[in-house]
């Protein structure tokens, strides 16, 4: 395996974008937000359910949090485990944590006491911080001593008077808490001890881990990728140096919607952290499976400049009645990832927006962020677009050997944002991570000969029908076109003489449309071995919290 020698992207860059970036003058992310801090004290950071909190508020309340964690007597490096959707004290938790010189494990709020019991286990979290809607799913587990203490907090913890209300209606009205009863302390309780206590410093260095993020489980169990330091710094250098031509001069604060939770690592570094690094408005959104309520904000909010999404997230929207009366006349950018983005909802939301949707690529392992296409792209290009800068990225064949340009094989990417390894598996590492530090993401794709990247599937999501590759995306995209369809997923099924074949999952549009339709419409537009041989609609398609349809639910049915 040889470095890309070519690097043929690099031809194609922006003016003004480095190919290199050089390593972070920043010790640690600590300094990274202590400078924003610093810098804009009187910048409202986040905007929720209404209330401002300014980033000197930010400061002292991750402030006191962090002092609170250094009252415990927890080991260097000690593991913090956080579980909330898209609120205040997600943030005031996960910055806080880190100021403390602990490690963040993000958990995603909507897993089962199965999954949450796996993530603590494995990680072996010292502390857990929840919001209150989701203790009961700890509660099933709480017998069983995994942390040696839990925080919760109520929903409107941040809110001031106005939280008194909130949690009023979260509990009595819309009954959204299910009861629960285990030992704790509360969120704003910690925050006071923290206060009271007070904070010190940590001193840590780019190799310390940061965060414990975990896969999402799509090939078996679930596994933590080590992100350490230097690796967040790197990627959040890459993104803003990719993004400068688009920024440039400009004096007014930018506004992040953050709509994907931050548990996730797309919108963790390419909205908390990055918002944060540039003294930006992060717009939170708990809930953006409410359309309704999310359409609301958005009509509230023309201000907005970036608006990261993943494909499911941008359908619903188009597909809402209300949707027509949202301008965003300021939106920079809109970032599709997380998923394929299908070119008949890049086409709509650019006929609403006016903006394409820039697609770009990236992992848990990778910090996320490997390709994206340019901020001034004019329309969807159906590819991931370029390696972002100090990023080489090879197309491998099973044996591990180059591939001409145009021909599909396993994207294998080398960079200083590459995980240092998966947290207590060395042969998965080893396996995944080859001597020359090429991280094996288990997607297939092509380049193209000016450096472009394209998708063409996940390589354990492929399908072999009678030797024939087949690959969902392709099909999806096909069957997304079909009048009447709403949502659609591919997986392959077992055949005794063909190995397999296709069968495609439907959700209607038109209580219509029949299966007879969508065999004919494919076979018009496919090939005999590519075409569903089955169809099932299904009234809607099981989703991971980020919106990413999960293929592997559809195989369990």
């Amino acid at each position: 395996m040889q470095m890309n020698a070519q690097k043929p992207w690099l031809k194609n860059y922006l003016e003004g974008v480095p190919h290199e970036i050089g390593l972070s003058s920043y010790p640690s992310i600590i300094e990274l937000i202590d400078e924003s801090f610093e810098a804009y004290p009187n910048h409202v950071a986040i905007e929720s359910m209404g209330k401002s909190i300014t980033y000197r508020q930010l400061d002292i309340l991750s402030k006191d949090f962090a002092a609170y964690l250094q009252t415990l007597g927890l080991d260097a490096g000690s593991r913090i485990a956080i579980m909330f959707p898209n609120v205040p004290q997600y943030l005031i938790a996960m910055l806080g944590t880190l100021r403390a010189g602990f490690a963040v494990v993000n958990i995603n709020p909507l897993y089962t006491a199965r999954e949450l019991e796996h993530q603590l286990q494995d990680s072996g979290a010292s502390i857990l911080v929840m919001l209150e809607n989701f203790a009961h799913v700890y509660q099933d587990i709480a017998n069983q001593g995994l942390v040696k203490k839990v925080i919760v907090s109520n929903l409107g913890d941040t809110l001031g008077p106005k939280g008194v209300i909130v949690n009023l209606v979260a509990r009595h009205i819309k009954k959204l808490i299910p009861r629960w009863s285990f030992p704790c302390i509360k969120f704003n309780q910690a925050l006071k001890i923290g206060s009271g206590h007070g904070f010190t410093k940590s001193h840590l260095r780019p190799e310390d881990i940061a965060f414990l993020q975990y896969t999402g489980g799509t090939t078996g169990v679930s596994k933590g990728a080590i992100l350490l330091h230097r690796n967040i710094l790197a990627n959040i250098a890459q993104i803003e140096s990719w993004l400068e031509p688009a920024l440039q001069n400009r004096q007014q604060q930018l506004v992040f919607l953050c709509a994907l939770p931050m548990t996730h690592i797309f919108a963790l570094t390419a909205c908390g952290l990055l918002g944060i690094r540039k003294g930006g408005k992060l717009l939170l959104v708990a809930n953006p499976r409410d359309i309704g309520g999310f359409i609301k904000l958005l009509m509230k909010h023309p201000e907005i400049n970036f608006f990261p999404g993943v494909n499911t997230l941008f359908h619903a929207l188009i597909h809402h009645p209300e949707f027509t009366n949202v301008k965003l006349p300021h939106l920079l950018v809109t970032i599709g990832g997380g998923m394929a983005v299908l070119k008949k909802t890049a086409d709509l939301w650019q006929k609403l927006m006016g903006v394409p949707i820039a697609q770009g690529y990236g992992l848990s392992e990778t910090s996320p962020v490997v390709c994206v296409n340019t901020p001034f792209v004019k329309e969807f290009t159906g590819s991931i677009g370029m390696p972002v800068p100090s990023t080489d990225v090879l197309i491998l064949d099973d044996d591990g050997m180059e591939v001409p340009f145009g021909t599909p094989g396993e994207i294998c990417i080398k960079g200083p944002q590459v995980m240092a390894g998966y947290w207590n598996r060395p042969e998965e590492t080893g396996y995944f991570i080859t001597p020359e530090g090429y991280f094996k993401s288990g997607d297939i794709g092509i380049m193209s000969p000016e450096g472009y990247v394209q998708i063409v599937d996940r390589k354990k999501d492929m399908i072999v029908v009678a030797g024939f590759k087949v690959f969902p995306n392709e099909i999806e995209e096909v069957i997304a076109f079909i009048p009447g369809v709403r949502e659609c997923a591919v997986i392959g099924v077992p055949h005794r003489k063909l190995g397999e074949i296709v069968k495609a999952y439907i959700v209607k549009d038109e209580p219509e449309l029949t299966e007879a339709q969508v065999i004919q419409y494919c076979k018009e537009q496919m090939t005999s071995y590519k075409r569903p041989r089955k169809i099932a609609f299904i009234d809607e398609m099981p989703k991971s919290n980020v919106g990413k349809i999960l293929r592997r639910h559809l195989r369990d049915l």
